[in-house]
């Protein structure tokens, strides 16, 4: 990488993304590792990168971010320990955080979870819960060695704190002692190097028989350590040193331990600090709501939406552009603070970010090229010590610039030829971007000459772009307008600001014919642009609401279909449904024509015969109604006077007729129904005129002349499904009809059930007069599920 191109990282701002993207790491060596970040030219492995980060983006999203804390570099320790040295117990706690780390991030990953690109890295992870758990148990803190770290180490230690304690219960009896209370300057124990000592006052040192360790600083008082506790602190150094070497003995077994397991540490370290950054690559895009971009070699840019990542994202104004497509080099015009060198920095720095496997803010389906450099010339370098002026240092970096630029490499050119005569310099810029092209390099350069928009109109493959102006409020709006090229507006600009029109008009005098018709007729072009804009957004917004509406009737059209088909679908269905009914009902015709033949055969029971016949032409009947369609309604006329007590009414909900016996208070009836009782509201019955249901004589109903013909009548009722009052008064219309057809008997079907039916159906039975006897089915009748009644 040569220094231009380092240089050009940095006046394109790489290292604050990179500082950005440093805070989003877990470990100290993760952020090392995103700060030593460098562009990679090869497509192949960006492509890999960018593919990491999206990887590691979706697991982020779905488990949320894995912590890489206590990731440490410690190839060094495993150095030491490997060559047989005994490494301290801060560096054993460092291999036993990157052990636990290894394990927890393994463990990040399940079996469940999809397959990525990111699995190779996590299966490279070598936890070893075995050794993680000997450290951690062995060392406490970097200064403390745990007790059970050996049974060995616990013993010493229970020995000095029992010696520790002998020492102490002597030396109080010594500072207690009367004796020798005015000897001592307080009555306390101390320690001094290493051992339990008195202060003595100075006066009396030589009263107080033992060994002196120390002497305060104004050498009033001595710290005597009397002879009755010498041998008892010789002890405890004893067990001190045991201790040390306990302690040491420890640590190089712990080293010699990690030391086997080198290899698969040092891996697992590698792999903790790339996963570390990958994974702070995206949280930095979930910061800046960035995407992949696809990438190519071939030069081609195009940025949707694209947004400058160190701007606030409150204030930025999106871009899109795009080079190498059907030109390969772009000249931005327009006034000052408009936006021309954001613009030129924002292409550079997104490509340099896609080049380090980062994701771009830029809106999805956006496309950027790998370059083998990119050359940039933006910013002011003059320097008063080197007598350089604003146009010599350009002019250095330009030198460089031509020298290395190919076809693959990318320039960026900031106020080309700015600096110097403005003719030379037009001049020199022209040439200069004509020379990296014949290098086949993609060029964008931002200006303030006419000369180079008239350049670029006049060449092929390119481009004016400009950066727009709102000139009725001073203020850039930091859109990029390819195609059109900018106008400075000095003359609108300093009008606004309240210039005299006699300055104005000498300063357009001095401005030559050519540069005045140059100005009008970019002043048309912008006019017409923005005439075609709004034109565009208009177009824009009637397509729109076209849009809606056609989506809004294919919907609608599709709705209908669908109901439509759920109609027909349900109407097959219920065709289905009463095909089968009958279907089943012949077959169960069929046999019961079977069970008919055979009981002709072996027994001439006429009358099993008849009641047979009568069930298999009731069956039928029922099964051809479920076929027909549904009668409509019986329209009645209103009746011609209100109800009277005598009168006979129709229960419309049973189709029975019933006689009134009295007209309650809130207007109900109360009604006869054969031997049942019943209220009735008003809505629930039909007058009757001219009838009366009990004329005839001996109780039984008497029918006038105008009397139907009675169909054949079937010799069993099905009452299941009904309630106990409707069944009794379908029961007992039924029992007229079946007396007036002179039937012995009949069937009544009730089910088994709870029962409830059945008793009433028998307690209706016992009140009825013209049943002689009832008794309930026998096996091939229906057994208890059907009662058999008999008329006198």
């Amino acid at each position: 990488m040569s220094e231009l191109y380092e240089k050009s990282l940095q006046k394109l701002e790489l290292d604050q993304v990179l500082s950005l993207l440093t805070e989003c790491a877990g470990s100290s060596d993760g952020k090392a590792a995103c700060r030593a970040l460098r562009p990679v030219s090869d497509l192949e492995t960006v492509k890999e990168l960018l593919d990491e980060t999206t990887a590691a983006s979706q697991l982020c999203t779905q488990k949320g971010n894995p912590s890489f804390a206590g990731v440490q570099d410690v190839t060094a320790s495993l150095e030491r320990a490997d060559r047989g040295g005994s490494l301290q117990p801060r560096e054993l706690l460092a291999v036993a955080g990157v052990l636990r780390c290894a394990r927890t991030v393994r463990s990040y990953l399940s079996e469940d979870d999809a397959k990525t690109v990111l699995d190779p890295l996590f299966h490279a992870l070598t936890p070893n819960k075995y050794l993680e758990d000997r450290i951690t148990g062995a060392i406490l803190s970097e200064e403390e060695i745990a007790d059970t770290a050996s049974p060995e180490l616990a013993d010493i230690r229970r020995h000095m704190r029992v010696q520790s304690a002998k020492i102490r219960d002597s030396l109080q009896k010594v500072i207690s002692s009367p004796a020798y209370s005015k000897y001592l300057r307080d009555p306390i124990i101390t320690i001094r190097q290493g051992r339990y000592v008195v202060p003595v006052k100075s006066e009396y040192k030589n009263d107080v028989p033992g060994l002196v360790h120390d002497v305060s600083a104004t050498g009033s008082t001595y710290f005597i350590e009397p002879m009755s506790a010498v041998n008892a602190n010789n002890a405890l150094r004893e067990l001190e040193l045991n201790e040390k070497k306990e302690i040491e003995r420890i640590l190089a077994e712990l080293s010699a331990a990690t030391a086997a397991h080198r290899d698969d540490i040092e891996q697992s370290y590698r792999m903790l600090v790339r996963l570390d950054v990958i994974f702070a690559k995206a949280r930095l895009a979930y910061r800046m709501r960035a995407w992949p971009p696809i990438m190519n070699e071939q030069g081609r840019v195009e940025l949707r939406n694209a947004r400058h990542p160190l701007i606030d994202p409150g204030k930025v104004v999106p871009i899109s552009l795009r080079l190498g497509t059907d030109f390969d080099t772009m000249i931005i015009t327009g006034p000052n603070t408009g936006g021309k060198t954001v613009t030129l920095k924002t292409i550079g720095l997104l490509t340099l970010m896609a080049e380090c496997g980062l994701h771009i803010p830029a809106g999805d389906g956006s496309c950027l090229s790998t370059f083998q450099a990119i050359l940039a010339d933006i910013g002011d370098e003059q320097s008063i010590a080197q007598s350089l002026s604003t146009f010599s240092s350009h002019m250095r970096t330009i030198v460089d610039v031509v020298a290395e630029c190919d076809d693959r490499t990318l320039v960026l050119f900031d106020e080309l030829g700015a600096g110097t005569d403005p003719a030379e310099g037009a001049a020199l810029a022209i040439a200069l971007i004509e020379f990296c092209r014949k290098m086949g390099s993609r060029v964008v350069a931002t200006t303030h000459y006419a000369e180079l928009k008239l350049y670029a109109m006049r060449s092929e493959k390119v481009i004016n772009a400009s950066c727009e102006f709102d000139v009725e409020t001073l203020q850039p709006t930091y859109r990029l307008l390819i195609g059109i090229p900018g106008k400075s507006n000095a003359f609108a600009i300093s009008r606004r600001l309240g210039l005299s029109e006699v300055i104005l008009k000498e300063a357009s005098d001095l401005v030559g014919k050519n540069d005045r018709d140059f100005e009008d007729v970019l002043a048309q072009l912008e006019q017409q642009r923005q005439q075609m804009e709004s034109a565009r957004a208009e177009a824009e917004r009637l397509r729109r609401e076209t849009e809606k509406i056609k989506n809004q009737s294919e919907a609608y059209s599709i709705q209908l279909q669908k109901e439509r088909d759920k109609a027909m679908e349900q109407a097959r269905q219920e065709a289905q449904r009463i095909i089968e009914d009958a279907r089943m009902t012949a077959n169960a015709a069929a046999d019961e024509l079977k069970a008919l033949r055979k009981q002709l055969t072996e027994a001439a029971d006429i009358q099993g015969i008849n009641q047979c016949q009568a069930e298999l032409r009731k069956t039928l009947n029922e099964a051809q109604n479920k076929l027909r369609a549904e009668q409509p309604t019986k329209i009645r006329p209103a009746p011609a006077r209100d109800v009277l007590v005598g009168d006979t009414v129709e229960l419309l909900k049973l189709g029975t007729k019933a006689s009134v016996i009295a007209i309650n208070k809130d207007g109900t009836y109360q009604l006869q129904a054969g031997i049942l009782k019943l209220t009735a509201k008003p809505d629930e019955i039909y007058l009757l005129e001219n009838e009366n249901p009990y004329s005839g004589k001996g109780g039984r109903p008497a029918h006038s002349g105008r009397e139907m013909k009675l169909s054949p009548m079937a010799s069993e009722i099905d009452l299941r499904g009904m309630d106990s009052v409707e069944a009794v008064c379908v029961l007992e219309r039924y029992l007229d009809e079946a007396m007036r057809s002179n039937l012995k008997s009949v069937r009544i079907i009730h089910g088994k059930g709870t029962g409830t039916l059945r008793a009433a159906v028998q307690q209706s039975l016992r009140k009825n007069k013209f049943i002689k006897s009832f008794r309930l089915g026998v096996y091939g009748e229906g057994e208890d599920g059907v009662t058999i009644a008999e008329f006198s």
